[in-house]
């Protein structure tokens, strides 16, 4: 059995360098040779929120191939062409709206690092909202359609309260909380927002206005001031964005593929541009990591994308505590993977669900190095689980903490007796019926409730306080249910440090002992691996693409 796995771990060495040796062919016509200087322009499309996991396939046709790499694939990119000499410059290309302020913040600081090495940075859209100027700011040049607006008018977070509107239907919210600041259930029980919430909102909404400010400002050599003023003047045409330093010109994407060729050395005018898009890049070479070893293999990191409602059970939806505790266990056990990092997107879910999957990453803790990487949202149940890597990475405008516990029920009584709705049981016991939509809670059934909640708070703070090397009262003045920013978090050592993929897989390297640059495999779970195969890479003849 032990020499058919060798035989096994042998073969598919031999397949991943004979795919190696075409790949390197493939990127050879793309990119250039090795040590050619400025060939080629990546070019990054950025539409609505960046892929967290890699398609199930690289399909390089013009009609279905993906338009963006996963996230962290991306940034790995982007880091890669840092050292390229292929690589002359990035093209941000923006195409729709873009939804998250993490993964922008994460996207600006590649693009800022090209531009420390001297890579050139230049950045087209139809139009700007304040997102995409956020990272576009990072650029040397930013470009607009002469049609085209720049929608900076600051930040709105909005709330919908349905309580007068169940009130008509005849519908009550039975709802028990334990935190002050657990506001999750507001909207079916309040006409507006209460203090706690406003005044954790407004804190959360300061933060993530003052970076989008402070990085327009750093990124266009503008006063803060004077940037805050433009916000509140905005939003812009063209022209006068142009008037306000906000962006460098005005112009189609025609005129800006003409000067890409003329900025690189070797093309003459009746050649496409220089385009390679950044897809193409990576499958031909950021995720090369060199010949593989026959009798032993690079190093492995298993990246962990846990996304969605936290629930029971081993759905294929969201995060699942049987499919993802599994899923530790299998790469606890597996001695190739070295780390892991744990990208957390969740607002939290089902209490018991997210006790098991901090046991589930606890556990893997145990026996190698975990680290959490937080995206726009890791609060509750997603902070639980985080609570138990070793060390933990979030962005300044993370929505995390909310340490508390909230559940409930709708008393559906009122409208079934509008509708003329009859609904009748049989019970033994004298609560069987606590859980019925037919009546609200009794006294004693929401005592009883609150009890249990009382206990799994009790849990979360003791969980919080392990994995985070607190005592129970520094835990308990920063829990109640209250969301932080990431930026607050770190003061509260609720998180360790501001950052985003790239720093979190640094720092896993480092504590399993990879060398600095060291090539390693990162496989993305759960799902497919995405890595390049023979036909997607036979099927990319040139390489070329269009800006427009």
């Amino acid at each position: 059995m032990r020499l058919l796995k060798d035989l096994g771990r042998l073969g598919r060495r031999l397949v991943a360098n004979t795919a190696r040796v075409v790949q390197r062919v493939a990127a050879r016509n793309v990119l250039g040779k090795p040590h050619d200087r400025d060939t080629v322009w990546l070019l990054v499309r950025i539409s609505d929120e960046i892929p967290e996991q890699r398609p199930q396939r690289f399909a390089f046709g013009r009609n279905n191939s993906p338009r963006s790499p996963a996230l962290v694939d991306l940034l790995q990119a982007l880091d890669a062409a840092r050292d390229d000499t292929r690589v002359c410059g990035v093209v941000l290309r923006f195409e729709g709206g873009f939804s998250s302020a993490t993964q922008a913040a994460a996207l600006r600081r590649a693009v800022f690092n090209l531009r420390e090495v001297g890579k050139k940075v230049w950045a087209w859209s139809e139009g700007y909202d304040a997102l995409q100027l956020q990272v576009a700011s990072a650029a040397d040049r930013i470009e607009v359609a002469p049609s085209g607006t720049v929608h900076l008018v600051g930040m709105r977070t909005q709330q919908v309260f349905g309580r007068e509107f169940l009130d008509k239907l005849g519908v009550r919210a039975e709802i028990v909380r334990i935190g002050s600041h657990k506001s999750a259930a507001e909207p079916f029980s309040r006409k507006s927002m209460s203090e706690p919430q406003r005044e954790q909102m407004e804190a959360w909404q300061g933060v993530a206005f003052d970076e989008l400010v402070a990085a327009i400002a750093e990124g266009r050599s503008l006063d803060r001031s004077v940037v805050r003023g433009a916000i509140d003047e905005g939003p812009f045409g063209a022209q006068a964005a142009v008037e306000r330093g906000l962006i460098d010109a005005i112009g189609y994407p025609d005129e800006l593929e003409e000067r890409l060729r003329q900025e690189t050395p070797g093309y003459e005018e009746s050649e496409e541009a220089p385009l390679v898009d950044v897809l193409s890049y990576w499958t031909l070479h950021a995720s090369d990591v060199g010949w593989r070893p026959l009798r032993g293999d690079v190093p492995r990191l298993a990246y962990v994308v846990a996304r969605g409602g936290i629930g029971r059970g081993r759905g294929t939806r969201g995060i699942s505590s049987q499919r993802y505790t599994e899923l530790f266990a299998r790469l606890r056990q597996d001695d190739a993977v070295r780390g892991v990092v744990v990208r957390v997107e969740s607002g939290g879910g089902d209490a018991v669900a997210s006790d098991l999957l901090h046991r589930g990453i606890e556990q893997l803790a145990a026996d190698k190095p975990v680290v959490v990487s937080m995206g726009s949202v890791a609060a509750s149940g997603g902070y639980y689980m985080a609570a138990a890597a070793h060390r933990i990475f979030a962005e300044r405008a993370t929505l995390t903490g909310s340490i508390g516990v909230i559940g409930g029920k709708l008393d559906l009584s009122g409208l079934y007796e509008r509708l003329g709705v009859g609904v009748d049981a049989v019970e033994s016991g004298a609560r069987a019926g606590v859980h019925s939509e037919t009546r609200g809670f009794t006294p004693g059934e929401r005592g009883a409730l609150q009890r249990e909640m009382q206990a799994m708070y009790t849990t979360f703070k003791e969980r919080v306080a392990r994995g985070r090397n607190l005592d129970e009262v520094a835990v308990e003045r920063v829990a109640q249910g209250r969301v932080w920013s990431g930026e607050a978090a770190r003061e509260l050592r609720l998180v360790d440090a501001i950052g985003g993929p790239l720093e979190a897989l640094a720092e896993v390297c480092e504590r399993a002992g990879l060398m600095r640059h060291e090539a390693f495999l990162l496989d993305i779970v759960p799902g497919h691996s995405g890595l390049p195969v023979l036909s997607s890479l036979l099927r990319r003849a040139r390489g070329r693409v269009k800006l427009s």
